[in-house]
């Protein structure tokens, strides 16, 4: 009796493990889907337009009013879509261009997300910066995002001059493991943003920040990595913040901050007398 109750919960475990494996990519991406039309009416109070061009979406981007000092490109969270993140073209204030990259599958662009899909598609997207704008080309992302700006710049690691990983993990199967620690989640996950391993051998700066009441991504995923890094790094813990409210406990002086951590990395430095124009 009680050998068959144990293959009961065995077979009842397996069963609810394949059925996590096969549909994880409807628990990991969130995607809002909006015309584009509609998202450029959302958005035009931010000073954000379609780049590179409205046939040819790929995101967001908004201009500083004088010379671009250098080209951020932000990759969002999983769920919504870029046009949700239009605080951060904010950071134009700085003399940063500001680009919002959109992910296949999101916003008005088609396709199906998936980690393959959004990293190879980010690093097309980092590649077409560099062609339309000069150098230097600065990395942010959030959450999943910097899962992906991290999978990103290690397959055009000669483009990015500095990197901000804002809430991010170490790797996606710690944070599973945290959230479902009775499922093995080891074997189970096809999709897994490994920054540890993508980082590894990173050179340039790499400004992480982590909320100190993460309860989705925990604050100690993001400070592993960062005690992982060799690059030259800088860590903000914000305060009494989560996943999804950190913003509401930053203020003007930690943005600042930020900005000019990643602005001075001896690349962007040396990139930035030639970063305010296209190239021919």
């Amino acid at each position: 009796m009680i050998g068959r109750i144990v293959l009961q919960l065995m077979i009842a475990g397996l069963l609810l493990a394949g059925g996590i494996a096969m549909f994880q990519d409807r628990l990991l991406y969130f995607p809002e889907q909006i015309e584009l039309p509609a998202l450029l009416a959302e958005v035009q109070r931010d000073g954000l337009r379609p780049w590179p061009a409205e046939g040819e979406f790929r995101g967001l981007v908004r201009e500083p009013e004088g010379p671009a000092r250098a080209t951020l490109v932000l990759f969002h969270g999983n769920a919504g879509h870029a046009g949700h993140r239009a605080f951060y073209a904010a950071l134009a204030r700085y003399g940063v261009r500001v680009i919002l990259a959109e992910y296949p599958g999101y916003g008005p662009r088609p396709g199906t997300p998936g980690e393959e899909a959004l990293v190879a598609d980010a690093a097309e997207t980092i590649a077409l910066a560099r062609r339309d704008f000069a150098v230097p080309v600065l990395l942010a992302g959030e959450s999943l995002g910097a899962g992906v700006a991290a999978a990103a710049y290690a397959r055009v690691p000669q483009v990015v001059s500095a990197l901000w990983l804002i809430t991010p993990w170490d790797s996606l199967v710690n944070v599973a493991r945290h959230h479902y620690p009775w499922l093995p989640g080891n074997w189970m996950l096809r999709d897994r943003y490994d920054s540890l391993t993508h980082l590894a051998d990173a050179q340039i700066p790499v400004a992480v920040m982590v909320a100190e009441r993460d309860t989705i991504v925990p604050a100690r995923f993001g400070r592993h990595l960062y005690e992982q890094l060799r690059a030259p790094k800088r860590l903000w813990q914000v305060p009494g913040a989560g996943h999804n409210d950190w913003l509401d406990h930053v203020d003007e002086r930690w943005w600042a901050e930020v900005a000019d951590y990643v602005l001075h990395s001896p690349r962007a430095k040396g990139d930035t007398a030639s970063a305010n124009g296209k190239r021919p």
